[in-house]
């Protein structure tokens, strides 16, 4: 097992290395991994000194390999908490059992310790390890990434790197440099002579490498003496280039405080260049402004005044046909802040209805595992009410064991009445519901129709939905169903606020006048709609939910844009949550909002019954502002490899700018791209906007490898609101693929917005 010592991380810096569990944990631990009942291995697990990685060696070839970063865990469970864990419950007791979950789609790793007391030992130090990681800031994240490379580069595990190790260093770190400058650098960072470099050496070669010119510059413009920032001139920069206006004096005298290192500056209301730079590198000073990230919408309106972050198929985490079906897709989407879950039920032999994607060879879960799952997570990341989208195929018996379940495990929380007596067709706010599940489904009354009428409207929705033969069976199944129910169905009582209904047209809807009814429809529909009725749509919205999923050929469970049903007003726009890519990242966007509850208040044009607004139209928002956005791209730092890269390959990085909104709104312009450098590449480039309607715009920020003979590979990005953004000087942090963070790799950008006259 390697033995990496040599340079101590901020986690090590911290006392840890004298904590007796860590201790024990870097010692090797028999425990069995397993990933199914058949599927059952001893590993030796140890945690590294740097307190930062865990590697693992076979018990049967002792080759050890790396097993994971604490870096890329999300959270540990004890106990029989995984499906997998669960089916091998009479075989490992839950005491020796734990789970360690990722970030992003990552799958999960269970584990089975020799005892409770070496289990307990590895729950309670991971947990210990990942708090200390989440709570670092930007500055520490850098000086551990850092220790992290060296620990790679130092392949014989001496605590000194040699000229030879440092340069196999920089193309891991995707630096192309001349060699004569990089012993130079080298050189003057070896100030023992020793002709290598021990960890503070190693540190004063990468403060080299990094050193940050296009911050310096804008640190020297404010400067007077070029070597500090006066508290007036600090004042200065933030009014004339962040456009701080408000209490300017007092902010800069709490940034200081906040994040000037040394504490002679801090005394005289001074920051250093360290000081500057870490406050550029800080949420503060973030293109994503901090206070858009708590809760600040008003939450007292209806809840068709909000798009709600909504999930799709959530049991799935694979594809629509043969995929796995999980809890596990239950626990990822409500972690992201979904507030609305869907839940296919049918009957099963056994008695006990099961959640699968009927008429496919997805798998089957439980019916009462899934409960189990909602009501452990429902409220951990928001306690906005949770929307349970519950597709019923259910006999009426089955039925019944529904309704025990959901009565036994939710409790209070399951909404039974409309609140305070009041009229249950009168939607309520989500602060009225806070806490509360809302099933949405069928009630009887809806469907007291004949059987050959259901049988027709059955075909013309597969039609609707260009769904496949197995869907459209499926639907007419559904419908027979229905029909043989009699008005005594248990789960209608539950249905309160979100009753499901055939969308027959915006005019019969409208007759109706029940805002408590909502219909769903497919992408391709909507889409239609969209084209043909845009305004009839929007004041459809605005007083009735409608909910949007992927049409039935997504088999691969792919995504639609989701943009074009929320410039409508489409509140519940179903994704696929386990798909990553641009429609996802969309998604995430709008819900980083409002202190990522699941719920964003729409403009107050798609609040309004009587709105002129269509998103195809451009005359119908001609009265209001038109905003000019200019971005220059000025650099990047420490950007990844691509993961299909060769170990060699450095990258070519171009930085795409992207709008999403309103069809007169859909832009992208890109950068040159830059060759041979993921570390420090250096655009300097600026692209231009015009947004009319800013209130419905996503601005994304992506980072490609470019590639003359095939299509770029990804890099990173990053999605946020047009209304979110700040002016001036600002660091735009990446996220993966999966969405999760990748720090230190950042973008670092100019920012000007102005209001415009709109031409005549």
């Amino acid at each position: 097992m390697p033995d990496d010592s040599t340079m101590a991380s901020p986690l090590c810096s911290s006392g840890l290395q004298q904590d007796e569990t860590l201790k024990r944990m870097q010692q090797e631990t028999l425990m069995w991994k397993v990933k199914a009942k058949s599927w059952k291995k001893q590993r030796y697990f140890t945690l590294q000194d740097n307190c930062m990685a865990v590697w693992h060696r076979s018990k049967t070839t002792g080759k050890a390999k790396y097993s994971f970063s604490i870096s890329d865990v999300e959270t540990v469970r004890e106990g029989h908490q995984s499906e997998t864990l669960q089916s091998l419950a009479e075989e490992f007791p839950p005491e020796c059992c734990f789970t360690v979950v990722f970030h992003g789609r990552h799958g999960n790793l269970d584990l089975v310790a020799g005892s409770p007391e070496e289990a307990h030992c590895w729950v309670w130090g991971l947990r210990r390890l990942v708090e200390l990681v989440t709570s670092m800031d930007q500055q520490e994240k850098m000086d551990q990434w850092i220790c992290d490379w060296f620990q790679k580069a130092d392949k014989n595990k001496d605590g000194c790197m040699s000229f030879k190790e440092v340069w196999q260093l920089l193309k891991m770190m995707n630096v192309d440099m001349n060699k004569d400058h990089a012993l130079q650098l080298f050189q003057l960072a070896d100030r023992s002579g020793s002709g290598t470099l021990e960890g503070e050496e190693f540190v004063l070669f990468y403060k080299a490498l990094t050193h940050r010119e296009d911050v310096w510059e804008i640190f020297e413009a404010f400067s007077a003496d070029g070597k500090k920032l006066t508290l007036l001139e600090f004042v200065d920069f933030l009014r004339q280039e962040q456009l701080e206006v408000e209490n300017t004096e007092e902010l800069a005298m709490e940034l200081i405080t906040r994040f000037e290192p040394s504490e002679t500056a801090q005394a005289c209301h001074m920051l250093t260049f360290d000081g500057f730079l870490r406050y550029l590198l800080s949420p503060e000073g973030a293109i994503f402004n901090p206070a858009h990230g708590l809760l600040y919408q008003d939450m007292s309106q209806p809840l068709c005044h909000y798009f709600i972050s909504s999930s799709h198929n959530t049991y799935l985490v694979a594809d629509q046909v043969q995929g796995q079906s999980s809890i596990e897709g239950y626990i990822r989407a409500l972690k992201r802040g979904c507030r609305c879950v869907e839940v296919d039920c049918w009957d099963d032999p056994s008695g006990e209805p099961v959640v699968y994607h009927g008429h496919t060879f997805t798998s089957k879960i439980p019916f009462k595992e899934v409960v189990a799952t909602l009501g452990q997570y429902a409220f951990q990341v928001s306690d906005y009410p949770l929307i349970l989208s519950l597709e019923n195929h259910c006999s009426a018996g089955q039925e019944r064991v529904l309704v025990q379940h959901l009565e036994g495990v939710l409790g209070e929380r399951l909404l039974t009445a409309p609140l305070d007596g009041h009229d249950p067709s009168q939607l309520p706010s989500p602060e009225g519901l806070r806490g509360k599940v809302i099933v949405k489904g069928k009630r009887a009354e809806s469907w007291a129709r004949s059987p050959s009428t259901q049988q027709d409207e059955a075909m013309e929705t597969a039609a609707l939905e260009d769904v496949d033969a197995l869907e459209a069976e499926s639907l007419r199944h559904e419908d027979q169903g229905e029909a043989e129910k009699s008005q005594a169905s248990t789960l209608d009582d539950y249905v309160v606020y979100c009753r499901s209904v055939p969308f027959r047209g915006f005019q019969e809807a409208l007759a109706r006048c029940q805002p408590d009814e909502m219909a769903s429809l497919p992408e391709d529909s909507a889409r239609k709609l969209i084209q043909e009725a845009g305004n009839e749509f929007v004041r459809h919205t605005a007083w009735q939910l409608t909910r949007i999923y992927p049409r039935g050929l997504r088999l691969d469970s792919s995504n639609y844009n989701p943009q074009e049903m929320w410039n409508v007003g489409c509140q519940l726009v179903a994704m696929n949550v386990q798909t990553a890519g641009l429609e996802m990242d969309l998604c995430d966007g709008l819900f980083r909002q409002n202190g990522r509850c699941g719920y964003v208040l729409k403009p107050a044009f798609l609040r309004d019954e009587g709105a002129a607004f269509d998103p195809q139209d451009p005359q119908s928002w001609a009265g209001g502002s038109l905003w000019s956005l200019a971005v220059q791209v000025i650099s990047g730092q420490q950007l990844p490899k691509v993961a299909s890269s060769k170990a060699s390959a450095i990258v070519d990085p171009l930085v795409r700018v992207e709008i999403h909104g309103v069809p007169a709104d859909q832009a992208k312009q890109e950068t040159a791209y830059v060759a041979n450098n993921g570390f420090n590449p250096s655009w300097r480039q600026t692209l231009q906007f015009q947004v009319h309607v800013p209130e419905l715009a996503l601005v994304r920020f992506v980072v490609e490898d470019y590639d003359r003979m095939s299509r770029n590979d990804f890099v990173g990005q990053f999605t946020l609101p047009f209304c979110s953004i700040r002016a001036g000087y600002r660091h735009v942090h990446l996220l993966s693929r999966d969405g999760t963070a990748m720090s230190p790799s950042s973008l670092f950008v100019h920012v000007r917005i102005m209001e415009l006259p709109r031409p005549d």
